[in-house]
C-alpha cells in the first residue's frame, strides 16, 4: 500500500466511537447490565460484615444468608444477560465494518488495487474486523463498567476504613506507573503482528492465484519458505505481544497480592490495637478481592484496546484509498438502443508518476456501428485503450468522448452500463455457469440466456454439463477451457446489449472453427452496435471496417486492410506474419 495513498487517520478511540454508534442503545444497556451486576457484588461485603456482627453478638443470620443467597443470584442472572447482550453488540460491530469496508473495496479504483496486496486488503476484511468484537465489549465496555466498578469498589473501601483504602491507593498507583511503561510496547508489538499478517495473507494469495505455475516451475519447496517465513514473523510479533499482555496482567495481579498481604498487615495491628473490629477487616478484605476484577477489567480494557487501535488504523487505511464515487446501478441499453460513438483527443497516460508514458498523444475516431480493430506491437498501448474507455484509469492530458460527450462529465455507472467488455483474460468467478453468465444482467430471461449460448456456441457445453447452467465452474473458471472462458465472458458481454463492445483478444483461445462463428457472430453484432477489438490475428482484422495501428504509444495509421498493406510499412509486416502463421 504506498504511503502517499494514505491520509493521517483519526485517533483510534474515535474511529472506534464512530463503528459504536449506531448500536450506543444496545451497548448502553449491555453496560447498565453489568453495572448492575458488579453493584449487586459490592453489595456483599456489606452483607458479611452484618453476618459477622450477627454471629458476634448471638443474633440470628436466617435474613442475612438470604440476603446473600440473593445477591449471589441476582449477580449471576445479570452477568449473564449482560454478556450475551455485550457480546450480541460486538458482533454487530464487526458487521457494520466488514459490510463497510467491503462496500469500499468493491468501489476502490483500479489505481488503487494495482498498488495493493490483495492478500492484504483480504486480511483488513477479515482478521482485523475480527478483533473489533473483543476491543468492543473487553475495552470500551470494559474501561467504562469496570472504571465506574473500581470507583464504586474505592468508595466503598473508603467508607469502611479510610486508613486501609490509602494503603491499597499506594499500592494501586505502583503498579499504574509499572503499567504506563509497558502499554506502548503492546501498541507496536500488536500493530506489527497485524501486518505480519497481511503480508502472509498477500503472500497465500500470490500463491494460490498461479499454483500451476508454481508447480509446473518446481517452486514449492521456495514458495513455502516464503509463506512460513511471513507465518513466523506474525507469530514473533503475536508472541512478543502476549508477552507484554502477560506483563501488564501479571503486573496487576502482583499489586492485589501486596495490597492483600499489605492491608491484613495494617489491618492486623488495627484490629488488635481496636482501632477496628474484625467484622470491619473481613468487609474490607473481600473489598479487596473484589477490587481485582475491576482492576483487571481495566488493564485488560487498555492492552486490548492497543490491539484494537492497530487494526482500526488498518482498516482505516483500506477506507483512505481513492475509490468511485458511488452510485446507484445505472439501467441497461435497451432493445435498439442506438450504439454509441467513440473518440480519443491527444490522449496521454501512463500507469503511474514513476512509470513511463504508455499513450503519447493518442488521436482518434470511432463512428457509430462498425466494426474497427487495434492492432500493433506488444506494448503499443491497445488494452489501454480499453481501459480508459472503462474509466478504469482517466487520462493525463487530452480528451477521450463518448457520442460527444467527455467520460468525465459521464455518470460512471451509466458509462458502464452502456459498454461490455471482454478482458485479455475472460475471468469467470468461482460459482454457477448461469450466476456467470447473468452477472451483468441479472434480471435477463431464459430466452435471452439460451439465444446467447447458441451464438456464442456454448449450447454444446451446456448439453454435456452434469446439471447444464446450474454446474458449478470451479475457482476461476477452472473447470472450463480456455475457449470456454472466453465464450463465457463474450455471451456474459452480449448478453447486456451494449451500445459500446470492446473485445480485447477476445478469439485467442478458441479453435479454427469456434473462432470462424464468433467473428461472424461479432459480425453480425457490428451491424446494430459499435464493436472495436484488440486483435492479432489476420482473419479478425481483415474483417474490420477500420483499422487503428498502434505503435510505441501512438497511432500511426488508421484505414481499412487494403489500404493500409500498401500504405503502412508496420501493418504490411505485421499482416506478412500473420499470413505465414496462417500458411504453417
Amino acid at each position: 500500500m504506498s504511503p502517499a495513498d494514505v491520509r493521517p487517520a483519526p485517533p483510534a478511540w474515535r474511529l472506534l466511537l464512530g463503528y459504536v454508534k449506531p448500536h450506543r442503545w444496545a451497548l448502553a444497556a449491555g453496560a447498565f447490565l453489568s453495572l448492575l451486576t458488579g453493584g449487586a457484588a459490592l453489595l456483599l461485603p456489606l452483607v458479611a460484615k452484618g453476618l459477622i456482627d450477627d454471629l458476634s453478638r448471638d443474633r440470628a443470620i436466617t435474613g442475612a444468608l438470604l440476603a446473600m443467597s440473593a445477591l449471589v443470584v441476582a449477580n449471576a442472572l445479570l452477568g449473564a444477560l449482560g454478556s450475551y447482550v455485550l457480546r450480541r453488540t460486538a458482533e454487530s460491530v464487526v458487521l457494520g465494518a466488514r459490510r463497510t469496508l467491503s462496500s469500499y473495496l468493491l468501489r476502490l479504483r483500479i489505481t488503487a488495487v494495482d498498488r495493493s496486496e490483495p492478500g492484504d486488503l483480504m486480511a483488513r476484511i477479515t482478521s482485523d474486523t475480527t478483533l473489533l468484537r473483543e476491543v468492543t465489549t473487553d475495552s470500551l465496555v470494559g474501561l467504562g463498567t469496570g472504571g465506574l466498578t473500581l470507583l464504586a469498589t474505592v468508595a466503598m473501601m473508603g467508607f469502611v476504613d479510610p486508613v486501609l483504602l490509602g494503603v491499597t491507593l499506594a499500592v494501586v498507583v505502583g503498579a499504574g506507573v509499572v503499567l504506563g511503561a509497558i502499554v506502548p510496547h503492546i501498541n507496536r508489538a500488536s500493530r506489527r503482528a497485524q501486518d505480519a499478517v497481511g503480508v502472509m495473507g498477500a503472500s497465500l494469495e500470490r500463491v494460490l492465484g498461479a499454483l500451476r505455475t508454481v508447480k509446473a516451475s518446481g517452486a514449492e519447496d521456495r514458495e513455502e519458505r516464503t509463506l512460513h517465513a511471513a507465518a513466523e514473523e506474525s507469530w514473533r510479533q503475536s508472541v512478543r505481544a502476549a508477552k507484554w499482555t502477560a506483563a501488564a496482567g501479571n503486573a496487576a495481579g502482583l499489586a492485589m497480592q501486596v495490597a492483600f498481604i499489605t492491608v491484613l498487615a495494617v489491618g492486623g495491628a488495627r484490629v488488635a490495637t481496636g482501632a477496628i473490629d474484625i467484622g470491619t477487616l473481613v468487609a474490607f478484605l473481600l473489598y479487596v478481592f473484589y477490587l481485582m476484577a475491576p482492576i483487571q477489567q481495566v488493564v485488560g480494557a487498555v492492552t486490548q484496546y492497543q490491539t484494537g487501535s492497530a487494526a482500526l488504523a488498518r482498516i482505516q487505511e483500506a477506507l483512505v484509498l481513492p475509490a468511485e464515487p458511488p452510485s446507484p446501478a445505472a439501467p441497461l441499453p435497451g432493445p435498439g438502443a442506438e450504439p454509441a460513438a467513440l473518440a480519443f483527443e491527444d490522449v496521454r497516460f501512463r500507469y503511474a508518476d514513476d512509470l513511463p508514458y504508455v499513450h503519447h498523444g493518442v488521436t482518434f475516431a470511432v463512428p457509430a456501428r462498425g466494426m474497427t480493430a487495434f492492432v500493433g506491437p506488444s506494448g503499443a498501448g491497445k488494452t489501454t485503450v480499453f481501459s480508459l474507455i472503462e474509466r478504469f484509469y482517466d487520462p493525463e492530458s487530452g480528451t477521450v468522448t463518448l457520442d460527444g460527450r467527455p467520460l468525465g462529465d459521464w455518470e460512471l455507472a451509466r458509462l458502464r452500463a452502456a459498454i461490455g467488455y471482454v478482458e485479455q483474460d475472460a475471468p469467470v468467478l468461482s460459482g454457477s455457469l448461469r450466476e456467470n453468465l447473468l452477472l451483468g444482467r441479472p434480471e435477463a430471461d431464459g430466452a435471452e440466456v439460451e439465444r446467447v449460448v447458441r451464438t456464442t456456441r456454448l449450447d454444446a457445453l451446456v448439453a454435456r454439463l452434469p446439471q447444464g447452467l446450474d454446474t458449478l465452474v470451479g475457482h476461476r473458471g477452472t473447470k472450463l477451457s480456455g475457449g470456454e472462458r472466453q465464450r463465457v465472458a463474450i455471451a456474459r458481454a452480449l448478453l447486456r446489449r451494449p451500445r459500446l463492445l470492446l473485445l480485447d483478444e477476445a478469439t485467442s483461445q478458441l479453435d479454427a472453427v469456434n473462432e470462424a462463428a464468433l467473428r461472424d457472430t461479432v459480425a453480425e453484432v457490428a451491424r446494430e452496435t459499435t464493436v472495436l477489438v484488440v486483435a492479432h490475428r489476420l482473419s479478425t482484422v481483415t474483417a474490420a471496417d477500420r483499422i487503428v495501428v498502434m505503435d510505441a504509444g501512438r497511432v500511426r495509421a488508421v484505414g481499412t486492410h487494403r489500404e493500409l498493406v500498401t500504405a503502412d510499412p508496420l501493418y504490411a509486416e505485421l499482416a506478412a506474419t500473420q499470413f505465414l502463421a496462417a500458411a504453417g
